[in-house]
């Protein structure tokens, strides 16, 4: 066996170090440059003449369905003008200022800077954006749309808006974190039409996938805050509110037709369906002002991803019918259980006299609850936010809407109706925690 000396042994861990410092140099240059981005230079001032009508009106189409307004008109703010807060489980963030502004809008802004921001999250200063601004979206829009979007925004009245700060959890605060989840999660590829689908099919496919990033709300996400792989449109949140799956795993008691999810994108209400609450009210006020053959290819996407529905899932929804076609107070309450008998006194009191009518033109009529999808979900949150919140139309907008019963009902009556509800008119198992998910939906 052959030994190595002294000299040769202090050679080779010379030669290890070097290697070492190397690798480590190397590194550090991969993530700085990861990290780092380059402004791109304020660009001239651009008088709306620049931009072609139609440009422009096509942007403002494409922006009602991106539903922009809702993450940067702040209420009772000029639109665009930013100051919406968003809560997230790293910190809340400020919707920012989109009008043409010079100094606290995007005024200054190329196209070119707006690409890049669209794409992957940079703003025109270099600085990173946190992915709550659903770029890993808007990354499949063609550079037609892209462009007419930013003639759009330019063309808006310029609004002198300063946001207020982020406020984020440590360490968050720290932009240059979200290179890292650009490069775990940001895929740039953009998107592919579906050879085998039909025209109509794309377009919705395009519209949901990229500019209405439907899956941001309706898929789960993972601790990092990006969409769950392999989990597309199987359920999410938004906003302390279940956003249900729009896949094969819907929970709609009765299955939606194209022309019902149509109907409901632009109006809020369809047969058989319960009317939009929470935040997808304000998605609905956006579509109603979309051209009806891109909100109907979007309803077709949906559609098409639920799936057709098995035989199971048919005779379900016939007994979901059948259950609905007469008034639920009219059931009785299992015996021998005090707290379904105390939720059925409360709908009794609170609910029977306006959902146990059925869906009438009349201002008193509502949904037969044994068609709510609320009641169906895998989690009660929606149905607790309703009861509690109510649903009130879009200011500017009109609608069904329903009192809010939050200071009317403790939390055991509350918890007292939900169990009522899942167990008489959905006819389900209970939901598990029910009690801790009532506490959990007060409002803060």
């Amino acid at each position: 066996m052959k030994h190595r000396g002294p000299h040769e042994r202090s050679l080779r861990k010379r030669l290890l170090v070097v290697v070492a410092v190397v690798v480590l140099a190397l590194v550090a240059w991969a993530v700085v440059t990861l990290m780092w981005h380059a402004p791109i230079a304020p660009a001239p001032p651009l008088s709306r003449a620049f931009f072609s009508v139609e440009r422009v009106v096509w942007g403002e189409q494409l922006a009602v369905i991106g539903n922009c307004s809702s993450c940067h008109t702040a209420r009772n703010g000029a639109p665009y003008a930013g100051g919406v807060p968003m809560e997230t489980p790293f910190g809340t963030v400020i919707g920012s200022n989109l009008t043409p502004d010079a100094e606290t809008g995007i005024g200054i802004w190329s196209e070119a800077a707006f690409v890049r921001a669209m794409r992957e999250g940079i703003g025109r200063n270099g600085q990173q954006l946190y992915p709550v601004f659903p770029y890993d979206h808007f990354t499949r829009l063609t550079d037609a749309d892209l462009g007419a979007l930013y003639a759009f925004l330019m063309t808006r009245t310029p609004v002198h808006a300063e946001e207020p700060p982020n406020r984020m959890k440590f360490p968050f605060g720290w932009r240059r974190l979200v290179a890292g989840w650009n490069l775990l999660f940001l895929d740039p590829d953009p998107f592919e039409a579906d050879v085998i689908q039909g025209e109509r099919f794309n377009r919705g496919a395009y519209l949901v996938e990229a500019l209405a990033h439907c899956g941001s709300c309706h898929t789960p996400r993972n601790v990092l805050g990006a969409p769950k792989r392999g989990k597309e449109f199987a359920g999410g949140e938004a906003e302390g509110w279940y956003a249900p799956p729009l896949n094969e795993a819907n929970p709609s008691p009765v299955p939606w037709t194209v022309e019902q999810l149509t109907q409901y994108l632009r109006t809020g209400i369809a047969r058989d369906h319960a009317i939009a609450g929470g935040p997808m009210q304000r998605v609905v006020a956006s579509l109603a002002q979309a051209r009806e053959a891109d909100v109907a290819a979007i309803a077709l996407y949906v559609a098409t991803k639920m799936g057709s529905y098995s035989e199971p899932r048919l005779q379900n929804a016939l007994a979901s019918l059948r259950r609905a076609a007469r008034p639920l107070a009219s059931t009785p309450a299992p015996t021998g259980d005090a707290q379904l008998a105390l939720g059925a006194s409360v709908y009794a009191s609170a609910c029977a006299s306006c959902h146990d009518l059925g869906r009438m033109q009349s201002s008193n009529g509502a949904l037969r609850l044994p068609l709510a999808v609320a009641l169906y979900d895998a989690d009660p949150r929606s149905l607790l936010r309703i009861v509690r919140e109510g649903v009130i139309p879009e200011e500017g907008s009109t609608g069904r809407w329903m009192p809010a019963f939050g200071s009317a009902l403790t939390d055991e009556q509350l918890t007292a109706l939900a169990a009522y509800l899942r167990r008489t008119a959905a006819e389900l198992p209970p939901w598990p925690e029910l009690a801790k998910a009532v506490k959990e939906s007060r409002s803060p």
